[in-house]
């Protein structure tokens, strides 16, 4: 069904029609474009526009229509254009003419940028909700882990030890960020378009912010030839799943590594590896490197859309139809990676020995000698120096740096004293590493307090939002 055609003498091309059929994946939107209905009908009824006795008829239609297409009961039809023609369609199958009495100071440039808005707050709220759990999960496997030793790396080299908690704990944060942006961009997104129609606003008695307030919008759009034209919250809500979807790979990648043979560090439950189809010794660590990879599908699709929204001229183009696709499978690929990767973490366990005995490796305590002269007042260029010189001497003799003898240390710097052997120990340089993020048993008791309480509020936060959303919903 077309939602125009009084100008035209013949209908769509066969070819054209494919090309503009949008309903095959846009039907997603068809519980938010009923809800914005339902809102849009009590503005036309309280202003007169509708007689009471149409807007029941109406009213009662909607409400059919949404149990229908929640039951599966109705769907789009072959000849259907899009969600919006075929809800229409099935309205004025119900009620005769009087069905398309709700295009009355609406265009589908406003409505379609206000479902999409919905449908995109919903899955947002969704995707809190997952990230938030994965986090319990984070700080959970981070407590289990709190007292393991363990390397720290950068540039995949030896560098300092760590508690091996502290390592896993890293991810946490990395998620509160993008919680932080999802707040940010709900502040952004809950804005109603409605009440734009095709770009200059209504001559009609409407009431955008009554509208607004009845869909859970902060506010209606401030101006009309942006509130149809705006795609910034869709390529915001791509770059914060991209985000995510680099955090998601960061795991899969340290995962990947950690279940070498050479690593020998992690041990994935069977329940999240795969085998080989041709070698039966093969465990496989296929959910840390789909994760890895559905990273780039992100990341494309962000590219795809700002491609498209670049250069793009005021107000609606057909171009934005590409807005979609885009969006439904970013929040799809993220709920689907999510869940993967919580369980994942939570069923790893890690070898304590091997980690404990790597983590002096690769004369880590470097730097705790050159911290040592720091506290007996040598300037640290120096002290930075000299440590240097004792891992030279141990390179070049086979030794680590706990086996340099007294007359050694001394030669290389005289502030270099016996004493300098109570920080070359694992323990000893843990314990020294206290301030506020550092990997110290206190420093990191601290970090995981914090971490325990933002996700409580965080949790309460985005439950509160959905349930809140859910009732507007079924409003």
């Amino acid at each position: 069904m077309a939602l125009w055609g009084g100008r035209f003498s013949d209908g769509p091309a066969d070819a054209v029609f494919a090309l503009s059929r949008s309903v095959h994946f846009d039907w997603r939107l068809a519980p938010y474009d009923l809800r914005s209905s339902l809102a849009h009908l009590e503005i036309l009824q309280s202003s007169g526009l509708l007689t009471d006795d149409v807007a029941s008829q109406i009213r009662k239609g909607l409400k059919e229509l949404i149990a229908e297409v929640a039951a599966g009961t109705f769907i789009a039809a072959p000849e259907d254009e899009d969600v919006h023609s075929a809800l229409e369609r099935g309205l004025t199958e119900k009620l005769g003419p009087i069905g398309g009495s709700l295009r009355a100071g609406r265009s589908r440039n406003d409505q379609v940028t206000t479902d999409l808005r919905l449908y995109a707050i919903d899955h947002m709220l969704e995707v809190a909700s997952q990230v938030v759990e994965l986090q319990r999960t984070l700080v959970a496997k981070a407590k289990e882990y709190g007292d393991a030793p363990a390397p720290g790396f950068t540039h995949l080299q030896h560098a300092q030890p760590i508690l091996f908690g502290h390592e896993i704990s890293k991810h946490a944060h990395a998620f509160a960020r993008d919680l932080d942006r999802i707040s940010d961009w709900l502040a952004r997104a809950a804005v109603s378009p409605l009440g734009s129609g095709a770009l200059a606003g209504s001559s009609l008695p409407l009431a955008p912010e009554k509208t607004a307030a009845a869909l859970g919008f902060d506010s209606s759009v401030g101006n009309s030839i942006d509130g149809v034209s705006d795609r910034d919250y869709v390529a915001e809500a791509l770059f914060i799943l991209a985000m995510i979807g680099s955090h998601l790979s960061r795991i899969g990648e340290e995962w990947c590594i950690w279940a070498t043979t050479e690593f020998g560090w992690a041990k994935v439950a069977d329940a999240y590896s795969t085998g080989s189809s041709i070698m039966p010794q093969k465990k496989n660590p296929d959910m840390a490197e789909l994760a890895r990879g559905k990273a780039g599908r992100l990341v494309g699709n962000l590219t795809a859309l700002l491609t498209t929204l670049k250069g793009l001229p005021f107000a609606y183009n057909r171009d934005l139809q590409e807005d979609k696709e885009p969006l439904f499978d970013s929040i799809d690929t993220v709920l689907l990676v999510l869940p993967a990767v919580t369980g994942m973490v939570a069923t790893t366990d890690f070898d304590r020995e091997k980690m404990a005995m790597a983590a002096p490796l690769g004369f880590s305590l470097a730097t705790e000698i050159a911290d040592f002269l720091v506290r007996a007042h040598v300037p640290f260029a120096h002290a930075h120096e000299a440590a240097g010189k004792c891992v030279a001497l141990c390179e070049a003799s086979g030794r680590q740096l706990h086996q340099l003898t007294d007359s050694e240390f001394a030669s290389i710097h005289p502030s270099l004293t016996p004493d300098v052997r109570d920080v070359l120990t694992v323990h000893g340089a843990l314990a020294s590493r206290t301030t506020k993020g550092g990997t110290s048993p206190s420093s990191f008791a601290t970090q995981l307090n914090e971490l325990a309480t933002r996700i409580d509020s965080d949790h309460r936060k985005f439950t509160d939002k959905q349930k809140a959303f859910s009732a507007m919903m079924g409003a």
